[in-house]
């Protein structure tokens, strides 16, 4: 499949892998994919704020990742998200549910701090970050939507798409700032 993609989307897939490393994250998300579209500027034609879209997924991460329509389906059943995240930073600290799962600790990196022997700098990408499910859906899904167009090639704008048309904060927080599959279609498309 990756055959298919242009440097620009080969560019955004290790975009997001080096995000999620710069976050400490143990796995690649959508969100990392949209920090990378960001970051390489494949949202500047549509007037993309990108300060404004990263603290948008910002605030989300501070909710545990639960998306507004999570919120407003917990507020019909009497439950105040915003409450829940207060008490839960009061005790556990700011930006607790934000917070990356820890790595994996695997059999070499044992060894090392058993020899006490310190761990290689990560950020140069010395170990595999795997793609969540969600993002490898993602991708798959650009293919989708190239062969659906009958692109023979796999873009940014289907990158962009594919996050669009899945549900979840990604999509959501893209939708809050203006940008629809219809206008990333019609303007990036163009």
């Amino acid at each position: 499949m990756f055959e298919r993609f242009t440097t620009d989307a080969r560019n955004t897939v290790t975009g997001a892998v080096t995000e999620a490393r710069r976050a400490g994250a143990a796995t690649v998300t959508e969100e990392h994919l949209l920090l990378s579209l960001l970051e390489l500027g494949a949202l500047d034609r549509l007037g993309v704020d990108r300060a404004a879209v990263a603290a948008d997924l910002s605030a989300a991460r501070r909710r545990g990742g639960m998306s507004r329509a999570d919120e407003e389906a917990l507020a019909e059943l009497g439950i105040d998200l915003t409450e829940i995240v207060s008490r839960i930073e009061e005790t556990h600290g700011e930006g607790a549910l934000a917070a990356p799962a820890p790595r994996r600790r695997t059999l070499r990196t044992s060894l090392r701090s058993a020899l006490g022997r310190a761990e290689p700098d990560d950020r140069a990408g010395s170990h595999h970050v795997p793609f969540t499910e969600g993002s490898k859906r993602v991708l798959e899904q650009s293919l989708r939507i190239a062969l659906g167009r009958k692109d023979n090639h796999i873009g940014t704008l289907h990158l962009l798409l594919a996050l669009l048309s899945r549900p979840g904060t990604v999509s959501e927080v893209l939708t809050d700032h203006g940008i629809t599959y219809a206008t990333a279609e019609t303007t990036l498309a163009a």
